[in-house]
């Protein structure tokens, strides 16, 4: 397991800082884990799985928004 920063997050997807908060905010995205101060982090597999699951809506003709 590895944990990523938002800087590897945004490369990973795609999206930008303000997307990730809001996918966040609306459950649409997995949530950030608090590593010490203000710095925060994702799990790699959650991100990964998250992109997959994207994928697998496009596939089956589901609606990504």
């Amino acid at each position: 397991m590895k944990i990523l920063r938002l800087k590897d997050v945004l490369e990973t997807t795609g999206l930008s800082k303000t997307s990730i908060y809001e996918f966040i905010s609306q459950g649409r995205f997995p949530r950030s884990i608090p590593l010490g101060g203000r710095s925060v982090g994702w799990v790699d597999t959650e991100v990964e799985n998250w992109i997959k699951s994207r994928i697998e809506l496009r596939d089956n003709g589901g609606d990504l928004l």
